[in-house]
């Protein structure tokens, strides 16, 4: 009786011209049949903003370094500098 786990990208979609969702599948295996498949989403954005005491903004590029190679391709073609433009214009436009 051999038990596997295999974790593996079930979807990548691009949401609001700039998110990067991601869905990442662990699937449990039993002599090569599945017996468990559980499912986990986390979203990336182009930067993280925040906005100090005198009102001015940092951006900071996100760092996809550590997800995997297809969705770093996804995000670095998605992510131009034009889409970055637009989310931090975006991000500046929210009610803090």
């Amino acid at each position: 009786m051999a038990i596997t786990k295999e974790v593996v990208i079930g979807k990548i979609e691009i949401v609001d011209s700039w998110n990067v969702q991601v869905a990442t599948d662990t699937i449990i295996k039993e002599d090569g049949t599945e017996i468990s498949r559980s499912r986990h989403r986390h979203v990336l954005s182009p930067c993280t903003s925040s906005k100090d005491s005198d009102d001015k903004w940092t951006h900071t590029d996100t760092d996809i370094s550590s997800e995997a190679t297809e969705v770093q391709a996804v995000a670095n073609a998605v992510w131009t500098d034009t889409v970055k433009a637009n989310y931090k214009t975006f991000v500046e436009s929210q009610e803090v």
